[in-house]
């Protein structure tokens, strides 16, 4: 099967849940024997505009233009003229221009087109513009597919409210359950009695300020408590300052971007994964937490709620002393979750690949 796969986003270009999605899902199937095109939009860093890595190919183009954050590039518009050439599109993200485009390609070309959604919202965009992109260019985007993939049955019921009607294959985002495990080295840098890390881009929609907040009303009950945290993102240098201003700066360490390999040893390192953001699709940072046997407070998103039950605890999002309260409770008395069992049971990358392979391989034969 040829398969072209269009995303905004590719690791090791940029980091993030969504891009290494992309990368293993493309290596993963390119083992399998499939050819594999990554066409993305270059994210800089001098990559060469075509590269073969991990078995398939990446095509870089540059952006032409980035209204609203969000690069656009005529280079992928044209390199999307060859789609005909492909037995299926794999898409990435709606929140993008180039998903839009590999919608309008699919159209033209009758090639069959799937679009994975990571997450309906935007993390760096006002929820009522996303409102009103999802409700028109967006629906359109979803409804010119011949398969949509979503994480969760939340997500995928929450399309059919917006009244998307392409059809919906719920495929749990997996992870490497071998790789991210209890067993192993610690990252001696995870700081605090209890540790806890925040795991994630430094942008209003994680909610990083009230990670902070949450530290400050639980050291009223465990002085020694510290949070790390793993990312990068515009509000950096706002938290660094917030920390110092709290008088947290014995308790806060910023590490930067982490590499995903060395992520599991930043896991074994903590005690509980704090994660408050106000807009999620299903979290790599959650699964790979749990998996490595971490127990985990998330916000009360619908889309989270149940694969974080046995595995820690969820807050409605805002709720400092909420947030407070529960790293009090899963740090006092971790033998009271089982986020590894929660993660076995269901969230495996290779059924991940195999699921979503299965359902790209029926698409491109139907037509």
């Amino acid at each position: 099967m040829r398969v072209l796969r269009v995303a905004q986003k590719v690791y090791p270009d940029v980091t993030g849940g969504g891009p290494y999605h992309v990368h293993a899902m493309s290596r993963d199937q390119a083992a399998a024997g499939h050819d594999v095109m990554v066409l993305t939009v270059d994210a800089g860093g001098d990559r060469p505009h075509v590269e073969e890595r991990d078995g398939y190919t990446v095509v870089r183009y540059p952006a032409s233009a980035e209204p609203l954050g969000n690069a656009v590039s005529a280079g992928v518009a044209q390199f999307l003229r060859r789609a005909g050439e492909y037995d299926v599109i794999h898409a990435h993200s709606h929140l993008y221009f180039s998903t839009n485009l590999a919608a309008l390609a699919g159209r033209l070309s009758g090639t069959p087109l799937a679009v994975t959604n990571h997450g309906l919202y935007s993390q760096t965009a006002p929820k009522w513009v996303f409102d009103g992109y999802l409700r028109t260019v967006g629906r359109w985007t979803f409804d010119s597919a011949d398969a949509v993939f979503c994480y969760t049955d939340e997500d995928r019921d929450r399309l059919r409210e917006l009244g998307v009607s392409a059809p919906v294959a719920v495929v749990a985002n997996g992870i490497d359950t071998d790789r991210f495990a209890p067993d192993g080295p610690a990252d001696d840098r995870v700081a605090g009695d209890p540790a806890i890390v925040f795991v994630g881009r430094l942008v209003e929609g994680k909610r990083p300020g009230d990670a902070l907040a949450a530290l400050e009303r639980l050291r009223e009950r465990a002085p020694d408590a510290g949070l790390t945290v793993c990312g990068e993102g515009p509000l950096r240098d706002e938290l660094e300052r917030s920390a110092r201003e709290r008088s947290l700066e014995g308790a806060v360490r910023f590490l930067g971007h982490v590499s995903y390999e060395a992520m599991p040893a930043v896991y074994r390192g903590a005690d509980a994964l704090l994660l408050p953001s106000e807009a999620e699709g299903l979290p790599r940072t959650v699964l790979e937490a749990m998996a490595t046997d971490v127990p985990v407070v998330t916000s009360a998103l619908d889309q989270l709620t149940d694969v974080v039950a046995g595995g820690g605890e969820t807050v409605q999002v805002g709720d400092v002393d909420g947030f407070a309260d529960a790293l009090a409770a899963v740090t006092a008395d971790p033998g009271a979750y089982a986020p590894r069992e929660v993660v076995e049971g269901g969230y495996d990358w290779e059924t991940t690949v195999e699921r979503t392979t299965e359902r790209l391989e029926r698409i491109a034969g139907e037509r």
